[in-house]
């Protein structure tokens, strides 16, 4: 890895340290370097506090003039709760800036690298541009088309099951594995969930980190008739994240206002071949600013979302168990009726927790194909 690739490296940790802790803004991170030494570095902390360039020009104080500036994504142009972040690198003195990814948002795209070009400071672009247009997935999702980017999450078998026939799933990944799936709900904005999923295992759909401040993210279940049990865990938590439930107009009135007087935000939604209309639940889930949620359904609604083409990434947790028989698959449903029809994970990516692999990557559809 060169030393260009290497302060990017540098510059991508420092902004997955906020991830999930930005939204509207998108994770970003910064170094200033001056003759091959790191002298300034910083990270947007959370939306109205100084951007991650701001942070790495004050910890460098008087020595930015001449130096290198590296940041994960375009500096900022325009004027939003802070003042356009082009302004202060011109002023600073910096002599070329390093992007690794341009900004979607339709306020910048372009306008910050014309600034600071215009003003003779040389930018370099694309830098590990890959990795840093997968940090801001989510935000860039939902800038762009204002809905939240989704993530099925998944522990399975080595043959595909998530449960055996009679339902135990509890536990097909390891410690390991389970722990980091704390890691990445601390991460997303909401954890979605069906119905039959709490009817089965009452989960509380919190964030569990040991030794650390964990953020719960905010809670959803598709629940189309609202069959919820009202003494269901997840509506009876000490957590500064609110649960919402989706549900249509087949809901009875009488559990919807005594769910919304419990604090549960309720949302009655248009109905599609009887269920929850999920194009609706993501648009509606994006007018409340979520950016990335976290699918942990089951079949049921895994299946929907599939055939619906509204899974963005997946994230499976392999274990190396078979289960055999009529154990439960991770989609429930009519799936592709031929393999060239079928969605591939594109950008993979595979590591390892224990014993378990994981695999994460993006989902890619086959134009036409139903």
């Amino acid at each position: 890895m060169s030393n260009v690739d290497q302060y990017m490296q540098r510059a991508l940790d420092l902004a997955r340290r906020a991830e999930g802790r930005t939204r509207p803004n998108p994770p970003v991170g910064a170094l200033v370097v001056w003759q091959g030494q790191v002298i300034g570095e910083g990270f947007h902390l959370r939306a109205g506090e100084a951007h991650a360039e701001i942070h790495a020009l004050h910890q460098a104080a008087e020595r930015t003039n001449g130096a290198d500036l590296y940041v994960t994504l375009e500096p900022c142009s325009h004027q939003g709760r802070t003042g356009p972040c082009v302004e202060a690198v011109i002023s600073a003195g910096i002599r070329r800036v390093f992007i690794g990814c341009r900004d979607p948002n339709p306020q910048v795209a372009g306008r910050g690298v014309t600034r600071l070009q215009q003003a003779g400071i040389e930018v370099i672009e694309g830098v590990l541009e890959n990795e840093c247009r997968w940090l801001i997935g989510p935000f860039a999702r939902h800038i762009t088309t204002g809905l939240p980017l989704v993530i099925l999450k998944a522990a399975i078998s080595l043959d595909g099951r998530t449960a055996t026939a009679g339902g135990d799933s509890q536990w097909i990944s390891n410690e390991a594995s389970r722990a980091q799936v704390h890691e990445i709900r601390n991460r997303v904005d909401a954890i979605m969930v069906g119905v039959g999923t709490v009817e089965r295992d009452d989960p509380s759909l919190t964030t569990r980190l040991a030794g650390q401040d964990g953020r719960d993210a905010v809670r959803v279940v598709v629940d189309s008739c609202l069959r919820l049990p009202e003494n269901a865990r997840l509506l009876h938590l000490t957590s500064a994240a609110p649960t919402v439930i989706a549900t249509t107009n087949q809901a009875p009135y009488g559990k919807i206002r005594r769910l919304r007087d419990a604090g549960v935000r309720v949302l009655v939604l248009p109905e599609r071949e009887g269920r929850v209309d999920l194009h609706a639940l993501l648009a509606a889930l994006g007018g409340m600013d979520l950016q990335s949620i976290l699918l942990e359904g089951g079949a049921t609604l895994n299946g929907e979302f599939l055939r619906s083409r509204l899974i963005d990434r997946v994230m499976l947790f392999i274990a190396p168990r078979l289960i055999g028989g009529d154990g439960k698959g991770l989609f429930a449903g009519a799936g592709a009726p031929l393999l060239s029809a079928a969605a591939s994970i594109t950008n993979l990516r595979v590591g390892r927790f224990g014993d378990d692999i994981f695999y994460e990557g993006q989902v890619s559809y086959v134009h036409g194909a139903d």
